[in-house]
């Protein structure tokens, strides 16, 4: 698996994040969050078995087994109750890691997440990807198209098609650690109802919305999201 590391402090105290990426993208479109979280955290944002500049493996990984991945990353460099960051698809692999091996997560943040049940289909998926694409930055497109090529298009329709199959409400009532969901409030794939769902599953969990971001916050307003992930570290620590 690649990684790329913040060059951040590394005092016990200062708080590891490992930001986790969407569906066919790497880990390169959340350089801008681990920019502004540099500072004051250490951030691990890795490349998912078979995307980015990780290497692929002949099985197209489903959502478990990508959640198992990460799982094994973390307990071979020695990462425990980290904070996990999770964009899309990214918030469907924390959850399943959270909810199986909760003693890897100390906090989890939920950004943008699906699959919204009442839209679990691919036309209306799709639908929701080509209302969003528009509204994120123009300079994300050649991140996610060069990514894309990376991945293929095999492995990335077939782990399209487990995101689908995977049922993240299952997990939610399961993760007990202090949760943050994050919505962008013209984000078409996770809207407003389904972000409120999701914030009512999750024991510990609560939601806010940023004004006029779309669903990938991480890349296209990664001040705010960055600011929102420390004031709720901060707040878990002192707690």
């Amino acid at each position: 698996m690649h990684v790329r590391v913040s060059e951040g402090p590394t005092t016990e105290v200062s708080p590891q994040v490992i930001l986790v990426h969407g569906l066919v993208v790497s880990g390169r479109y959340m350089l801008p969050t681990l920019r502004h979280l540099a500072p004051s955290c250490k951030v691990y944002a890795p490349d998912l078995p078979g995307f980015g500049r990780s290497e692929k493996p002949p099985r197209v990984l489903d959502v478990a087994a990508l959640s198992d991945a990460l799982a094994r990353w973390m307990g071979a460099v020695g990462l425990g109750s980290a904070a996990l960051v999770g964009n899309s698809l990214g918030c469907q692999i924390v959850a399943d890691l959270a909810a199986r091996h909760p003693e890897l997560v100390g906090w989890i943040v939920l950004q943008g997440p699906t699959m919204d049940p009442r839209a679990r289909s691919v036309p209306r998926q799709m639908a929701r990807i080509l209302l969003d694409a528009p509204r994120e930055p123009s300079s994300l497109l050649p991140i996610q198209l060069r990514d894309y090529l990376a991945a293929g298009p095999r492995r990335a329709w077939r782990t399209f098609v487990y995101a689908l199959e995977d049922r993240i409400e299952d997990n939610l009532p399961r993760v007990e650690m202090p949760a943050l969901v994050v919505r962008g409030s013209r984000d078409p794939i996770c809207p407003q109802r389904w972000a409120e769902e999701v914030a009512g599953l999750l024991p510990r969990g609560r939601l806010v919305v940023v004004p006029g971001a779309a669903h990938t916050l991480n890349f296209g307003a990664p001040t705010e999201f960055a600011g929102l992930i420390r004031g709720f570290l901060d707040e878990g620590r002192e707690g």
